[in-house]
């Protein structure tokens, strides 16, 4: 098995609508953010708020 050469992020897995995974797509395209970045964002978001 390929060993993970991330130093600074870790993996994890999850599933989208086909509606949020297209929108997430095009912001991040548009606005020229990582898809990384901008959940990292929306996550502590959320989490502050809860």
């Amino acid at each position: 098995m390929v060993k993970d050469s991330l130093k600074n992020r870790v993996r994890f897995s999850s599933t989208l609508s086909p509606e949020v995974d297209k929108a997430l797509k095009e912001y991040s395209q548009n606005t020229m953010i990582p898809i990384s970045k901008i959940l990292d964002s929306a996550i502590m978001e959320y989490i502050s708020k809860k």
